[in-house]
Order: C-alpha cells, then structure tokens, then sequence
C-alpha cells in the first residue's frame, strides 16, 4: 500500500512541478510518468537510507504522511532532471 501512495503522490508532483517551472514542463504524460517513477524510487531510497521511519513507517498518520512527502519529491526531482536533460539535448 506504501508504494501505490508513493506513486499516486508522485504522479500529482511531477505534475505540480511541471506546471510551477514552465521551462521543465513536458506535457501532462511525460510529467505523470515521471512522477510515478521518481515517487517509486524516491520512497524506496528513503526507506533504505534509515529514514523508513518517516518514509516507510506503516498506515499510521506519520507513515502516510511520509509516503506523500516522498512521493512527490521524488517526483519533482525526476521530472527536473529529465527536464534538464531534455532541453540540453534541444539546444
């Protein structure tokens, strides 16, 4: 259940993160793949580097709180760097 709110959260960030930076936006599907992959990956690190407390802490408040955090930066980070990568590689 920890990782679908991971994914869910990073979907919506990788979406916010897009719409707030207008220069990384990639349109809304590449911005949600995005997004779900780096909230994926994002509350997996998070869990394996000690902070599973926080980021992997259960279905109690905390934990779920957690997941969302880590899922959408996670996903705003994924999305930057594919951003970045993709207007390097227009120039």
């Amino acid at each position: 259940m920890e990782l679908i709110i991971s994914l869910i959260s990073g979907a919506i960030g990788g979406n916010v993160a897009g719409g707030l930076i207008k220069q990384l936006n990639q349109g809304t599907l590449i911005n949600s793949i995005a997004g779900i992959l780096g909230g994926g990956l994002g509350g997996q690190l998070l869990a394996m580097i000690g902070a599973g407390g926080m980021a992997g802490g259960g279905m109690d408040l905390a934990g779920i709180i957690g997941q969302v955090v880590s899922g959408g930066v996670g996903g705003g980070v994924l999305l930057a760097v594919i951003g970045l990568i993709r207007n390097m590689l227009a120039k």
